[in-house]
């Protein structure tokens, strides 16, 4: 992949995508003397003295959370313009990579070819990416008239149903999960994503860690299995779901609204979704081969029986440069993402009516701090 980047080219990208971009606006006065904690960017890059525009583009798994984001940065950085559009995950890369935004977000790591491609992106730098929004992936399903909090299902059910081979939820294995739970007749319909998907890569990891014999083709970021019920993004997902009864898929937690949702097999015991058992697995995973101090990126324990954790993980890196063309690119994406990285971002997104996600560990904020800290300018 060859990436050319001519300064009008970016910036009429960026125009472009402006045009249709989530754009919030700032919501304050810009006075932020009460607002400033440890590693924010009120602290860092100096609230107010600020100003331009940058535009980001990605997984649409995160966008409730950067709706707060943003909010909470404009707020105390009010001359700063940030979009982001919520393109999914393949098209977020594609487009940090060919100018079109400065950053992404993206549910999958680059690959050695976009780490090539984004040495010229990043005028001769590196790709940095940061697990900046870490969230459980539901399994969603509508079952109107099961009265149940969450239903029970073991890995292998999980891998048969989206296999097509567990076909109705009365079946033998529903059925001995759920002893307490009236199941109807009622045939399953699996629903998938139908564009390329970090959440789909995530959720068929799981199923290849857990289940490989029941799911056999991999961990895959465009879904295999053709003559499916699929949906577009995550609203498109879970607009399927809701629209036909016996539906299940899988999405980003935040987004399970109104339905019913899966305790997953885990060990002994079933465990339903929450920040707290998704944070669990983050702490028992390492960091994957080939990482580096600015490509912080998790090997996920997606087979982990250890008690209390959720092992359907979801981890949506935030992608940026450590080389940008100019200075007013180079601050405002290192003060934005220091505002992401920040307690204050965090514990904005975690909160329930904004992404009800996982806040990163002091220790991995640390990190996002020393990686954003080598953004530099290009000479």
């Amino acid at each position: 992949m060859n990436v050319k980047l001519a300064g009008s080219r970016r910036l009429a990208g960026i125009a472009a995508m402006s045009a249709v971009a989530l754009t919030l606006a700032a919501c304050g006065n810009g006075d932020t003397s009460d607002a400033s904690t440890p590693g924010s960017s009120s602290t860092d890059a100096g609230a107010g003295e600020l100003s331009g525009s940058i535009a980001g583009s990605g997984a649409s798994s995160q966008e409730s959370a950067v709706q707060g984001w943003i909010a909470g940065f404009m707020d105390q950085n009010p001359d700063v313009n940030v979009t982001y559009d919520p393109t999914g995950s393949g098209t977020g890369r594609e487009q940090f990579l060919n100018g079109t935004v400065l950053f992404a977000g993206s549910d999958a790591a680059m690959d050695e070819e976009e780490l090539a491609a984004g040495v010229d992106r990043c005028y001769g730098g590196e790709v940095i990416e940061m697990p900046l929004y870490i969230s459980p992936i539901a399994i969603v399903y509508n079952l109107p008239g099961v009265d149940a909090e969450h239903l029970n299902l073991d890995p292998e059910t999980i891998a048969g149903i989206f296999m097509g081979e567990v076909t109705s939820w009365d079946d033998p294995a529903i059925v001995a999960a759920n002893p307490d739970v009236e199941l109807p007749d009622l045939g399953i319909i699996p629903v998938n994503r139908s564009d390329d998907s970090g959440t789909t890569e995530n959720f068929t990891e799981y199923l290849d860690a857990v289940a490989p014999d029941v799911w056999t083709h991999g961990p895959v970021e465009t879904w295999p299995i053709a003559g499916t019920q699929s949906g577009a993004q995550t609203s498109g997902m879970i607009d399927t779901v809701q629209a036909a009864e016996g539906a299940i898929g899988y999405a980003d937690a935040s987004r399970a609204e109104d339905l019913g949702t899966v305790a997953v097999g885990v060990g002994d015991e079933y465990v339903p979704f929450s920040p707290e058992a998704a944070a669990a697995v983050i702490d028992a995973s390492p960091a994957a081969e080939g990482a580096t101090d600015l490509r912080l990126t998790i090997d996920l324990a997606r087979d982990t029986t250890e008690s209390g954790t959720y092992p359907i993980v979801l981890v949506s890196y935030s992608i940026a440069c450590s080389t940008y063309e100019n200075e007013a690119d180079a601050a405002n994406v290192k003060a934005y993402f220091e505002y992401v990285a920040s307690a204050e971002g965090q514990d904005r997104a975690a909160q329930p009516d904004v992404a009800g996600s996982a806040p990163i560990s002091d220790e991995l904020r640390e990190r996002v701090t020393a990686a954003l800290e080598q953004i530099t300018v290009a000479g």
